[in-house]
């Protein structure tokens, strides 16, 4: 089993960004990679998660399904 790679904290103002799109419950595109994939899909963003070292965004899919995504892993902007 790979050991999964180290937590990089983000820039204080894009976390910032993640927090008041959780507020407004704001939809956004985004792209993060998972392991060798990279994957986009269309979000609403519910809330931020800070567990073991990592921080976490939980977000719901158009489907209702819920995805929880290592902020570190997001690499797409929003758009503010």
């Amino acid at each position: 089993m790979e050991k999964e790679d180290t937590y990089q904290p983000i820039n204080c103002e894009v976390h910032d960004g993640y927090e008041l799109a959780c507020m407004r419950r704001a939809a956004h595109e985004v792209t993060w990679v998972d392991g060798e994939s990279t994957i986009t899909e269309q979000l609403r963003f519910l809330d931020l998660k800070y567990t073991e070292g990592n921080e976490f965004l939980i977000a719901e899919t158009q489907a209702g399904e819920r995805r929880s995504i290592r902020l570190d892993k997001i690499t797409s902007n929003l758009p503010y």
